[in-house]
């Protein structure tokens, strides 16, 4: 009498996928809440000036840059020291937030759409969105994993991630010279804005 692992075995599908579609509503719920959150902050801020200041925080919960940084320089992360990987993660943080703060005006604030989010790998999320701001629309996907509670890792605007953007330009720093040459690239880029 073995009917119930043939039964455990028919029905590990359908355990699956609602195991999936809640760690995808989870990981939704959020994102949502972290965009609220940075609504909230961006709606106080009287000028653009201090927003990267009022947001670093509130970013650093909800965006793991430590997987960021290592993912947008990509192999030669292991090369780094620990003391590079740091100073690394650091300035690329100031990086990410001081553009992504930029690109908020206060009083103007974008209508998100959010939609069905799904599961690539298990741990990992895409919450796909629809963004309007400013009279232009944009697609965007927020790529989430479990890390400590689920946390942005990459975003992917209009098909271009952010991660391989930056990995583009890191690889091409590091073949140079190596993790001090990304080190100093990214000193040299936050010390001097665009």
């Amino acid at each position: 009498m073995k009917p119930a692992p043939l039964l455990l075995l028919l029905l590990a599908p359908l355990l699956l996928h609602s195991a999936t579609f809640a760690t995808s509503a989870d990981a939704e719920k959020r994102l949502q809440v972290a965009v609220n959150e940075v609504l909230a902050v961006a709606d106080r801020a009287s000028t653009g000036s201090g927003l990267a200041g009022s947001l670093r925080p509130v970013l650093q919960k909800y965006i793991s840059f430590e997987a960021m940084t290592r993912r947008a320089v990509g192999p030669g992360w292991r090369q780094f020291t620990e003391d590079q990987q740091k100073e690394a993660t650091q300035l690329f943080t100031t990086l990410i937030i001081r553009t992504y703060s930029g690109k908020l005006t206060p009083g103007e604030y974008p209508i998100i759409k959010f939609k069905a989010a799904s599961a690539p790998a298990p741990g990992r999320v895409e919450v796909p969105t629809t963004l309007l701001y400013r009279g232009s629309q944009y697609n965007v996907t927020y790529r989430m994993e479990e890390t400590e509670g689920w946390r942005i890792t990459d975003v992917v605007i209009e098909g271009v991630s952010l991660i391989a953007n930056y990995r583009s330009q890191f690889d091409a720093q590091f073949k140079k010279g190596g993790s001090s040459a990304v080190v100093n690239a990214l000193s040299e880029c936050v010390a001097h804005p665009q």
